[in-house]
């Protein structure tokens, strides 16, 4: 079933949650580890991660290197259709525009609609790890909205290099990303949201947000994208800090703010385990304000730990 259409039939907030790919190397059942905890409160969805490749330079001798490009990550896809098989469970595989041609993407699309799968998240990506900025493959997309008017046309049956009048449509059913602290390289907020309106009116039916931890800011967020005619559903994203590492890490890797209050308590802790204690008790009033107020649905980012969502499901759901 398409995302859009559980959250048009829901008469309550759904749960979703994201998850990553395993790390080359590691099998499928570090991904079942994951999500057998949480299949008790019946997710809707779940998306997997897409991740970019890396780029390494090994040294050749003679002041000569190697460029050398890995993925760490590789296996979106075949583990959305191995989740969807295993649990029947809806999934949501992300779809990137970094090291994708437009034919490569094409046959990304192709695969997913062969597969069954209904739902894809499109999304720009990152720029490669040592690189000032976001560069896209050769003939390949330099925007998330360019992808969207990609998978949108073929759903309308318009193939690259095929004029063909009766073409065979896929049905996808198609997310993107927003940021109610806006994206680190919008000018501002509402410069950020008229980007935004243009993803949705290129195809985009519903938008999940970054992870945030204060809940005006998405409350002001919304209010901005009503105003600006965005009526789709936008579904918060929430991440429980369950580490010291996180409390730098987050913040400034995703670039967002921790309210004062919080980062004030999160500063008086010295083990994982104090940090983690707080993190799932400000998650999970963070998730009952959201729920009261009529979110969609809740989707958390568990990279790879499950067990802090889970201890907040269980009072929320």
């Amino acid at each position: 079933m398409k995302v859009i259409d559980h959250l048009r039939r829901a008469d309550r907030t759904l749960f979703s949650f994201e998850i990553l790919p395993p790390l080359k190397g590691r099998d499928i059942r570090s991904i079942y580890e994951g999500i057998d905890p949480l299949i008790g409160f019946a997710p809707s969805f779940i998306n997997v991660t897409y991740h970019r490749e890396e780029v390494l330079y090994k040294e050749m001798g003679n002041g000569l290197s190697q460029r050398i490009r890995i993925r760490k990550r590789p296996g979106t896809v075949g583990i959305c259709a191995t989740i969807k098989a295993k649990y029947n469970i809806d999934t949501v595989p992300h779809l990137i525009c970094g090291g994708f041609s437009k034919e490569d993407t094409e046959d990304a699309l192709i695969e997913l609609n062969f597969l069954g799968i209904d739902n894809v998240l499109a999304l720009r990506g990152d720029a490669i790890k040592n690189e000032a900025h976001f560069i896209p493959e050769r003939d390949g997309h330099a925007h998330a909205v360019d992808l969207i008017h990609q998978i949108h046309a073929l759903n309308h049956g318009k193939y690259l290099h095929d004029e063909e009048q009766e073409a065979a449509a896929t049905d996808l059913c198609v997310g993107a990303a927003c940021y109610p602290e806006k994206h680190p390289e919008a000018l501002n907020l509402n410069v950020d949201v008229a980007y935004l309106k243009a993803k949705v009116d290129a195809g985009a039916e519903y938008l999940v947000t970054q992870m945030f931890f204060d809940n005006a800011k998405y409350f002001r967020f919304l209010d901005l994208c009503r105003e600006a005619g965005i009526t789709v559903p936008i579904i918060p994203g929430l991440k429980p800090i369950t580490t010291l590492r996180h409390i730098a890490f987050l913040p400034k890797t995703f670039r967002v703010d921790l309210p004062d209050d919080y980062a004030r308590e999160l500063m008086k802790c010295r083990t994982d385990l104090e940090v983690k204690r707080l993190g799932i008790e400000w998650t999970t009033e963070q998730a009952k304000e959201l729920i009261a107020r009529n979110a969609p649905c809740l989707h958390f980012y568990t990279m790879g730990r499950s067990e802090a969502v889970q201890a907040i499901v269980q009072k929320v759901f």
